[in-house]
């Protein structure tokens, strides 16, 4: 374990979790010497809720993550315990991956990634005071009163600020069991101008695996092929199967009894929570018409008897959680080995930010997770690769480095940040994303290793592989535009597909367009299998023949990213002055002068600026 041998380092990183993580290990990586401080550091990657990496979008995040030189989809390789591939049933531009993963293991290997970085010195303190010299950051004073210094300091702090724990009426101090909240920090930011708000999220009971009756369980098993996160692991084993069930109008009548004794509903908690992922009262509450909610039962690791009660998240008092959960099938003699709770804490609105997501007030000062108003390790470990970046280009004076809502999920939830008042946690869907056909998870590493690798964030020997599966699939799709093949041939296999034969000798690409044919099964029946594709078939075969299905809609797409350059490139000058343009609405120019848009296509997604005002806008810039 490494300690601190001194005061001053290019960057500071507060706080171990996902977004700490990121930030410290692609800053060490970009050259620059960085302190990462930590209250514990054992706690360092602790998966503080679901032990699970991935699903719906957040998967997609993932491999991007993997794609820009982070280190969660490795992690969560090496820890995975079960891996699946959603929504496969849908298009292509919602597959998401998603680990099942174990908790103790994960949070040793990413204690030991950051443990073997060059540059990076772990330190165990509490910090309770951000330095600031005029409007720059100058570093940090802990609770022994030791300053370590810096020219960047990069907050990611989780929900520990000011952060308080429920279960029923009872409040303990702390942002996770057996952890310290940080008392002082967000008061002082506030003091600096910096403006904060109060959100709150919660986690579910963890009960012992040996008190389940699996007999009447639906078991939920992984993929029987499945596919790594990263493109650095070569291949990933499923070890466990998680279960479904039930609660009942029972449970739901049991639970209502607690509800004049919930910290949400008696008002004692504040702050809004997730509202894609609501306590388990909430639901009930909100959708009373339903006689049922699924629960999963997950396996939290292969050496621990506790299972995550997914579903079932809640601070309603011991007793009621106990009650609830006995009258659902499989848990009637469940044994709860840790309550449920929820975490109200401080964070600070992410429209104070920039895209780089350093803030506005204070020069140096970086933001990233749930301090800035997100939920979820996936959101908060991009936050940190992004803020890690930016930080190191700011030392070093070289920029700042950004992707647009065309480019990335990533840059879809940072805009989202930026220009959307945070009331509530925010976690990123594919339906946020316009471009989402362009963000599939096969185009990632087009989209963004390349960008990753010009800056050295990538490995030549990853960034090789990356060309010469690159290399594989520009080769499939020369032949399947150019293979031909003939009547007798292709009329058997269409009819399997439930497709119309063809009368004349055609292209496979033209047989590929249509919806009921599969690539690789057409290329065994058209025995055009070059060698070296079928040895990475999985990835480059989908790719190839998603390609080929959706050209259409993805060459409109490229038009419509074409247009949207347009506004964005028309730049806003820094400090302009809306007060001179007389023909906005009050609501735009208060809107346009809080967040301060850097171009023409971001104040046109701010919430309250209408067409017309973009209009007026636009002629007044030009």
């Amino acid at each position: 374990m490494k300690h601190s041998q001194s005061d001053h380092f290019d960057i500071l990183v507060i706080g171990g979790g996902h977004a700490g993580i990121e930030a410290s290990i692609i800053a060490s990586k970009m050259g620059l010497s960085v302190g990462l401080i930590s209250m514990d550091i054992n706690t360092i990657g602790r998966l503080s809720c679901n032990p699970s990496i991935g699903g719906s979008a957040k998967g997609h995040l993932a491999k991007e993550i993997d794609a820009l030189g982070g280190s969660m989809p490795q992690i969560a390789d090496a820890s995975g315990i079960q891996f699946k591939m959603l929504n496969t049933s849908k298009g292509p531009a919602v597959w998401s991956p998603r680990s099942q993963n174990d908790k103790d293991l994960y949070p040793l290997f990413a204690q030991h990634a950051v443990q073997s970085r060059p540059n990076l010195t772990l330190i165990s303190e509490t910090v309770t005071e951000i330095l600031v010299k005029g409007d720059r950051i100058r570093g940090v004073r802990t609770v022994s009163n030791q300053e370590l210094l810096a020219s960047a300091v990069i907050l990611c702090s989780g929900t520990f600020l000011n952060a308080v724990m429920w279960t029923g009426t009872e409040a303990t101090a702390g942002g996770r069991v057996g952890e310290r909240p940080a008392e002082t920090i967000s008061d002082l930011l506030a003091a600096h101008g910096l403006t904060k708000g109060r959100l709150k999220t919660g986690t579910p009971p963890r009960i012992d695996k040996r008190s389940i009756n699996y007999r009447d369980l639906e078991p939920h098993l992984g993929d029987e092929q499945p596919v790594p996160f990263s493109i650095n692991t070569h291949a990933v084993r499923n070890q466990l199967a998680c279960f479904a069930t039930k609660t009942t109008s029972r449970t739901h009548d049991l639970m209502r009894d607690g509800f004049t004794r919930s910290p949400m509903f008696t008002g004692l908690i504040t702050g809004a929570g997730p509202r894609y992922c609501p306590s388990i009262e909430d639901k009930i509450y909100r959708f009373s018409e339903k006689n049922s909610h699924v629960i999963v039962l997950e396996p939290e690791g292969l050496s621990t008897d506790t299972v995550y009660v997914n579903g079932f998240s809640t601070s309603l008092p011991a007793d009621i959680q106990e009650a609830g959960l006995r009258s659902i099938a499989g848990l009637e003699n469940a044994e709860i080995l840790r309550y449920g709770y929820a975490v109200e804490y401080d964070f600070f609105f992410p429209y104070q930010l920039t895209f780089g997501l350093e803030t506005k007030a204070i020069k140096g000062l970086f933001f990233a997770g749930q301090i800035n108003g997100t939920s979820g390790y996936e959101e908060a470990a991009a936050q940190g690769l992004i803020a890690g970046i930016n930080a190191s280009l700011y030392v070093k004076g070289e920029g700042s480095f950004t992707l647009q809502r065309s480019e990335a999920y990533i840059g879809v939830m940072i805009d989202d940040l930026v220009n959307k008042n945070t009331e509530e946690p925010y976690r990123v869907f594919t339906s946020l994303a316009e471009y989402r056909l362009l963000l599939r998870i096969d185009t990632v590493y087009d989209r963004l290793m390349p960008k990753a690798y010009e800056m050295g964030l990538i490995y030549n020997r990853t960034y090789e592989r990356y060309q010469r599966e690159s290399q594989l699939r520009e080769s499939l799709d020369n032949d399947v535009r150019t293979s031909k093949i003939t009547p007798d041939v292709a009329n058997p296999f269409l009819q399997a597909c439930g497709e119309d034969g063809v009368t004349e000798t055609t292209t496979l690409f033209n047989l590929v367009k249509r919806p009921a044919v599969r690539l690789a099964p057409l290329l065994d029946v058209a025995g055009t299998w070059p060698q070296s594709i079928r040895e990475e078939h999985p990835r480059v075969v989908h790719a190839t023949e998603t390609g080929v299905k959706y050209e259409g809609y993805i060459q409109k797409l490229y038009k419509d990213v074409e247009r949207f350059a347009e506004q964005e490139n028309m730049n806003i000058p820094e400090r302009f002055d809306y007060n001179k343009v007389n023909s906005l609405s009050t609501e735009a120019r208060e809107k346009l002068k809080r967040i301060g848009p850097t171009s023409l296509g971001q104040a046109s997604r701010i919430p309250g600026v209408s067409a017309s005002d973009i209009s007026i806008l636009a002629l007044y810039l030009r």
